[in-house]
């Protein structure tokens, strides 16, 4: 895993993406932590869902305004992968998460969850998301 954060250059971070499945989540919060949409963006594959809210699934440009929202927050994410089950060139990930800080506005902010994810691998050997469910199994 890579991150680019040479804020020299006129581009956004970017974010080297996995060929192990298990390392994924790891990319997702590197991507996230860099604070650049473009870098979380490529941590999902086309036409993924996201699930900001439980019931209330997401994709295309509401997927990632959903996570400009998370990430206008301005904390960080510590993700915690609990299992990762591959089958072929899809994976299914649970993944404890937490962000946790003080807010832009000043006030204490502590937001957790274990999330169901589904990554698959693309042609070029590497993982994406195809569904984020952050918060699991809550409805």
């Amino acid at each position: 895993m890579d991150i680019n954060t040479d804020f020299s250059h006129a581009h956004a971070p970017t974010v080297t993406l996995t060929p192990d499945a298990e390392q994924h989540p790891s990319v997702f919060e590197a991507a996230f932590n860099s604070g650049s949409a473009r870098a979380l963006a490529a941590v999902y594959g086309p036409g993924a869902v996201f699930v900001p809210r439980a019931g209330e699934p997401v994709t295309g440009a509401e997927l990632r305004a959903a996570n400009a929202e998370f990430q206008s927050l301005g904390l960080p994410i510590t993700v915690r992968p609990r299992h990762t089950y591959v089958a072929d060139d899809i994976a299914l990930l649970i993944v404890d998460w937490v962000i946790d800080g003080e807010g832009p506005d000043g006030e204490d902010i502590h937001i957790e969850g274990t999330a169901t994810d589904v990554a698959r691998r693309g042609p070029d050997g590497l993982w994406r998301y195809v569904i984020d469910n952050p918060f699991g199994t809550l409805r």
